[in-house]
């Protein structure tokens, strides 16, 4: 299993309102091949709500792709080098969306959505979160369990799937949990399954999916929550599902007017800085656009459906080139085919780009930056970033590593301290896993008039999230692109 990504680590709905869940035959199978039957078999596919461009053909200008089409994107994934959160870390949702994505609606609003007073979980969210406590314990079993029903009921949906699925396998269910958790705080939750809709593009998802992932999602929450589930719970599932995938078609949708799905890029430049970390550097086939801080999706010739999530690490340049630090970690398929196999002339596929790590430029605010491993490339971009809007706010970087030969890019950091005078950078070497960071961020300081940014392993970002708590920023800014996709490391 791979490391979590700021080391660079790698791995790989739908309907108006409620009520669009109605009964169907059950599907036969043959020699016993279903699992046993469930309240969930009650339920039929949910007819997704006609949305102009959804689900359709291309349009024109949007790219397709030969090879079968990837599964949908969980907020699992493990990232390659974009910052990853602590497992103890609860899975969180973007504070807002990325910049560069479209606008929201300025009155968005979840649909099918039952209200509640301020400050009070409304009925649904009770219900949804009961459920989840209740399949907590045995989410392995529910996990399975899910993907049986999909792949018997729905064999045709096993092509967008990885071949392979170990890495896959808690991606999905977990990106749909996640959502529903949040279906009371509508701001941040519709900004997530924009974000999730939009990236769920490069895979072929189309709007006739997502009925298929409810209905044996509910199969398998009403198998595993049977102590809890009834009439009501289930109905109250049905609206959150619906609510989910709704948002999600919508949103890619819109994006398909305005993007491709994906974008082939060649390399153009390998640069083994370590026997284990590369900078590779692509050109996309048309202009990509993206922020300083974010990340996007990549997937490599050599492993097809296999997606890893890669931090930017330069702000946009002006020749449109896009650079990544790639740690190749034991057996990572992606990282290793990164660093060890892709050679100029490759041609590589990215995602749109997401993430919300990014500086807020109506501001003078300092920057305390703090970056461990390959973290130090989404960093790097937002420093040049600084540089390019010709502030002079304060930045200060700490870079973290395990040993003077993980400072990989530390003459590259150097060299823009030398550029530019409110520039500090403060190498930090701790052979014991980032345990010195929160004592070195503690000695300088104070901290009072800073956002801060962390991006590197999930050690690494527990300690300095916890560190700067302590010694007085407040949560709402410090900022790390903590989701569940930046969570689990995988192959």
């Amino acid at each position: 299993m791979d490391a979590p990504a700021t080391t660079s680590a790698d791995n790989g709905t739908s309907g108006g309102g409620s009520g669009w869940f109605t009964p169907h035959t059950q599907p036969t199978t043959s020699q016993g091949s279903e699992p046993e039957p469930t309240e969930g078999n009650r339920l039929a596919a949910m007819r997704p709500v006609g949305r102009p461009g959804a689900g359709g053909e291309a349009k024109s200008g949007v790219q397709q792709d030969t090879t079968p089409p990837a599964a949908p994107e969980a907020v699992s994934a493990a990232p390659e080098a974009v910052p990853a959160a602590p497992e103890a870390i609860a899975p969180e949702i973007p504070r807002q969306p990325a910049a560069s994505t479209p606008p929201r609606p300025t009155e968005a609003r979840v649909p099918g959505q039952r209200s509640a007073p301020a400050g009070q979980a409304s009925p649904d969210a009770v219900l949804v979160r009961r459920t989840m406590a209740e399949v907590g314990p045995v989410a392995d079993k529910v996990t399975s369990y899910f993907y049986a029903l999909l792949f018997v009921r729905h064999p045709d949906l096993r092509s967008l799937f990885p071949a392979a699925m170990d890495t896959q396998r808690d991606r999905l269910l977990k990106a749909l949990l996640t959502a529903a958790e949040h279906i009371d705080n509508t701001e941040v939750l519709v900004a997530y399954l924009q974000n999730l809709g939009r990236g769920h593009r490069k895979y072929g998802t189309r709007p006739e999916h997502y009925p298929a992932v409810g209905e044996c999602l509910i199969g398998a929450l009403s198998k595993y929550a049977s102590a809890v589930w009834d009439a009501e719970t289930e109905a109250a599932w049905v609206r959150t599902y619906t609510t989910i995938s709704q948002v999600m078609i919508d949103a890619a949708a819109a994006d398909e007017l305005r993007a491709p799905a994906w974008w082939y890029a060649e390399v153009v430049a390998h640069d083994l800085r370590t026997p284990d970390v590369a900078v590779v550097t692509v050109r996309p086939d048309q202009p990509y656009p993206f922020l300083a801080g974010q990340y996007t999706s990549l997937e490599t010739p050599w492993w097809p459906r296999i997606w890893r999530h890669y931090s930017f690490a330069s702000a946009p340049r002006s020749d449109g080139l896009l650079s990544f630090h790639v740690k190749a970690v034991p057996a990572g398929w992606v990282s290793n085919a990164l660093v060890h196999r892709a050679r100029p002339g490759d041609i590589l596929r990215l995602g749109p780009p997401a993430g919300s790590m990014t500086v807020d430029h109506t501001t003078d605010s300092g920057l305390l930056c703090l970056g461990g491993g390959t973290g130090i490339a989404p960093i790097k971009a937002l420093v040049e970033d600084v540089a390019e809007h010709g502030e002079r706010r304060p930045v200060e970087v700490f870079y973290g590593a395990r040993s003077d030969h993980d400072l990989y890019d530390i003459d590259t950091m150097l060299r823009l301290q030398q550029s530019h005078p409110w520039l500090e950078v403060r190498p930090v070497v701790d052979r014991h896993g980032m345990l010195q960071l929160p004592d070195a961020i503690r000695e300088f300081g104070p901290w009072y008039e800073y956002d801060a940014y962390v991006s590197g392993p999930p050690g690494m970002i527990r300690t300095g999230v916890d560190a700067l708590r302590d010694i007085g920023v407040p949560s709402d800014r410090i900022r790390h692109d903590a989701l569940e996709e930046l969570v689990t490391a995988g192959s």
